[in-house]
């Protein structure tokens, strides 16, 4: 059963968007419908042959594309240092930042180049330490930031007692801690920016569940083979009850493109439990709800991934939280 669904993007010429994991899946819709809606996009990627293809393939569907490839390994603070460098060498401010790239449930523990449980490290930390080196070009682009989470998002918690998963390893619960953690820290950049007057607005989606290959064959994260929900899934989409990609990318292009989307919202597709279907505002997960533990994992985060923001969001953070969705 096919379902075509899209949604208008607005005339996005002269902005300069940044997006992470672009070079395949949900992030590549994402990087061509940002490019055919005109803006300069930076696609940071992890392995330079898989970007310079999609590169092509966009500029094939898209001619005249602007897509400037970046190194980035999100899995190590030195990468993510190194793009944040260039990109403020270069000067040029960042309207948009769509946290997108991700890695899901090794089957064995692993860590990143700073020792980091692999998906805590990758999904979390790598997208603090990018947001928080680019603070200068964020404000003076008083950019959106949209960042990816999932379903998983509203499943077990973070994992407080053990962030890096060292006493003992669970796949499915540390990818859901690393989405919980990424989505408090999100909306709590959004009540400092509102706070401090940073002109950020931060925003968070989900993309319901599509085939992608985050649960394919993974080996270089030890899945020598595709999972069982990956096959699960590519028959939910035949049968039109899971989404496609296509479909998929359309809540965080809603959260960062639409001009009437606000801060501190949360964007997903609006069919039945929220697999699929069109986009639309939705209530903020239970487990990102709390203004504390936004908090306290926000500042867990800059000691970690040794970053530090302004200083100036941190006052009347009171008042921010108190426009918290219900």
């Amino acid at each position: 059963m096919t379902r075509t669904i899209d949604i208008p993007v607005p005339n996005l010429t002269g902005t300069r968007a940044v997006l992470t994991g672009g070079s395949d899946g949900i992030g590549l819709v994402l990087a061509r419908r940002l490019v055919a809606a005109g803006a300069d996009l930076v696609l940071p990627v992890r392995n330079r042959g898989k970007g310079e293809a999609a590169a092509a393939e966009i500029r094939a569907q898209v001619p005249g594309a602007s897509i400037t490839l970046h190194e980035l390994d999100l899995s190590s603070l030195e990468s993510v240092a190194a793009l944040a460098a260039a990109l403020v060498a270069e000067g040029r401010p960042i309207d948009v930042l769509v946290a997108n790239a991700g890695v899901m449930t090794p089957p064995e523990r692993r860590t990143t180049a700073d020792g980091f449980e692999l998906q805590f490290g990758t999904n979390h930390l790598g997208h603090v330490a990018l947001v928080a080196q680019l603070m200068p070009l964020l404000r003076a682009g008083r950019a959106r930031v949209t960042t990816q989470l999932s379903v998983a998002a509203n499943s077990n918690a973070v994992h407080w007692d053990d962030l890096q998963w060292e006493r003992s390893y669970h796949p499915m619960r540390a990818y859901s801690s690393s989405k919980i953690a990424v989505g408090l820290f999100a909306l709590e950049l959004d009540r400092r920016s509102q706070a401090g007057d940073w002109g950020i607005t931060s925003t968070v989606s989900h993309p319901g569940i599509a085939p992608t290959n985050l649960l394919a064959s993974r080996p270089e994260i030890g899945r020598t083979a595709e999972s069982r929900e990956i096959r699960l899934i590519r028959r939910l989409s035949r049968w039109g009850i899971a989404g496609t990609p296509e479909t998929a990318a359309l809540p965080a292009l809603l959260a960062a493109t639409a001009p009437d989307t606000a801060g501190g919202r949360f964007y997903g597709p609006s069919r039945f439990r929220h697999m699929s279907g069109l986009p639309a505002e939705q209530p903020l997960y239970r487990r990102l709800r709390s203004v504390e533990d936004a908090r306290r994992i926000w500042q867990l985060s800059e000691q970690l991934a040794h970053v530090s923001f302004p200083m100036d969001g941190a006052t009347d953070l009171d008042q921010a939280a108190r426009r918290l969705p219900a």
